[in-house]
Formats: structure tokens, sequence, C-alpha cells
């Protein structure tokens, strides 16, 4: 689990994050939502490290990880994956060059060992046989599943996914959904998403976070989004008439 703890981030006059406090559980798929400005992605880069907070602090299990000196915050890094909201993937890289780039740089596997965990990843991810294809020859959904398998392939216990349906098809975007949360619950990560995607809530939203003007301003599950009289996730939520006639469903109001 990682939880934030009191987290406040200034930068000059403006603070951004207002004590923010929440528990981002082990096995599940925690999401961060909110509109534009609300503190969603300094949040994200607060818990990864990027950010130091103003005040407040950060725990990777029992470990304060704000408080961790540079070489034990590699120790901890090397237990994180990441998935790019662009993917990021090396363009003069092949797919297995991009995948086995984090064994390259972290362990000491033979290049037995490294092809052997690249080949299981591509196959987690429904990619098998596209080793020695580059980024440019993939679709947009192929190049995403490529990034979670780089994300996976040092099989972190925590993994950060920053819009990971960006730029993708409905359908695309529901695929990626589902190998997140799979993948999330095969291995018992604590998966942490910066999402604007509605049907990522609703779909595989155990723990949800939403923010609002850098304050938690609600939190719950994807069942309970359907419900809450939370005037400002109301809001944020069902701004499409579909997404309102599914909350007056689940109300009985319909």
């Amino acid at each position: 689990m990682i939880r934030a703890d009191n987290i406040v981030k200034s930068f000059g006059n403006q603070e951004v994050l207002k004590g923010i406090s929440f528990l981002f559980e082990a096995g599940k798929t925690n999401l961060i939502i909110g509109r534009s400005g609300s503190g969603k992605t300094v949040l994200m880069k607060i818990l990864v490290g990027l950010f130091r907070p103003s005040s407040g602090s950060v725990w990777y299990d029992d470990v304060n990880f704000t408080a961790l000196e540079k070489e034990d915050v590699r120790a901890i890094r090397m237990k994180v994956g990441m998935l790019f909201q662009g993917s990021a993937l090396f363009d003069s890289l092949t797919v297995e060059e991009n995948i086995r780039f984090p064994l390259d740089m972290f362990t000491h596997y033979t290049p037995k060992q490294k092809l052997e965990r690249v080949n299981y990843c591509l196959e987690r991810v429904n990619l098998a046989g596209n080793n020695h294809k580059y980024p440019s020859e993939l679709s947009g959904g192929m190049q995403k599943r490529v990034g979670i398998a780089r994300a996976i392939v040092l099989q972190p216990q925590y993994l950060f996914c920053d819009e990971p349906n960006s730029g993708l098809d409905p359908k695309t975007s529901i695929l990626i959904d589902e190998l997140i949360y799979d993948i999330t619950q095969e291995n018992n990560i604590t998966t942490i998403m910066n999402t604007h995607d509605m049907n990522s809530v609703m779909e595989i939203g155990d723990k949800i976070c939403f923010l609002h003007e850098g304050r938690l301003e609600w939190s719950g599950d994807r069942s309970q989004v359907l419900t809450s009289e939370n005037e400002n996730l109301q809001s944020f939520m069902f701004a499409s008439p579909f997404l309102q006639r599914l909350r007056k469903a689940a109300l009985g109001k319909v």
C-alpha cells in the first residue's frame, strides 16, 4: 500500500494541494480523478517522488518515503513501474529492447533470463512475437501495451499509470483498463491511476480519490460514485446525459 499523510504542496504563494490524506491499497486499482487544475498530476508526482511535498509525508507500506536518503529512494523506485501518458517508448529501440531496458539498468540477469522475462511480459499483454518491431510500426493501443509490459518487467509492487487511455478509441481503452486491472489483482500490486476517463472510473475504480481545488473532496468506490450526494462530484461525473440517466437509474428515479 501507499499512504498519503496530510500532503500540502505550494508553488510560491499558490497552494496546489491542501492536506491530502488517502490510503492507496494493494491489489486494487486506485484512481485519482478531478478537473484539470485540481492537483491530480502534482499529487501523483509527489507519490512517485518527482516532487517533494511542502509538508506531510508519503509512506510505502511501513517506510516513510519522503524522509529517505537518495540511495534508499533508488531501492524503492526499483519496486515501482510507470506507465506514461504517451507510452514514452524509445523510437530507436525495438519492442524487445524497450521492454528489456529496465532489466539492463537495474538487474544482473543473463541475456537468456532477460529474454525470457521480456517474452513473458509480451505474452501477458498479448503481443507475443512482436519483439523486433519498432514503435512506429505499432498502433497506439499496441504501443500502450508495450508500455505496460515495460512497466511490469521488474515485477513491481507499485504501478503508476498517468492517463493510460489518453488518445485511444473506446474499445482499446476498455482493453487497456482490463489489462491493468487483471495485472493488479494477479500480482497484488498497488496501482494508482490518474484519469479523466469516466469509463475507467465505472469499470475498474476499486478506490476513487476525487480532488477539487486541491482538496480531497470525496472518496469511495465505483458503486458509490453513482449514488454520492457530493455536488462537486456530481457536476464532474455526470456532465453527459447518458451518465445522468445512469445515476437516476441507480437512485431508482427512472
